[in-house]
């Protein structure tokens, strides 16, 4: 399962992230996830608990952001929403469109933890 190898790439820069900032914990992480991306989001949600499994990441929440394909037409110049398969203009549906947005697979949010002890 490659989402699993995702995940654990994910976890070390989530790791980094809460060194650098000196947290105890993660609480959650959010992810940006585009449909032509090639990662599954069941798969992921199923692998980020092995992954985050005996990490300052263990049982933190994962939230995941689904983005929308877009595109911007070559041939009118609009801007407009896609299905994945069919990459075309919405607005005048010329096939000569480039990607704007919808294979992204983006760490948008680490929530951490600080533990004060006084």
């Amino acid at each position: 399962m490659h989402e699993l190898a995702v995940c654990q790439g994910l976890m070390r820069e989530v790791e980094r992230v809460a060194r650098a900032a000196g947290a105890d914990r993660v609480v959650s992480v959010t992810l940006r996830i585009g449909p032509l991306s090639g990662v599954e989001p069941q798969l992921l949600e199923s692998a980020f608990p092995l992954a985050t499994a005996g990490t300052v990441a263990a049982d933190c929440r994962l939230l995941i952001e689904r983005t929308a394909v877009r595109v911007r037409c070559q041939s009118c110049g609009a801007e407009s929403q896609a299905a994945s398969s069919r990459l075309v203009c919405a607005h005048c549906g010329h096939w000569r469109v480039q990607l704007l947005s919808g294979e992204e697979l983006l760490l948008a949010r680490v929530e951490l933890l600080r533990e004060c002890n006084a």
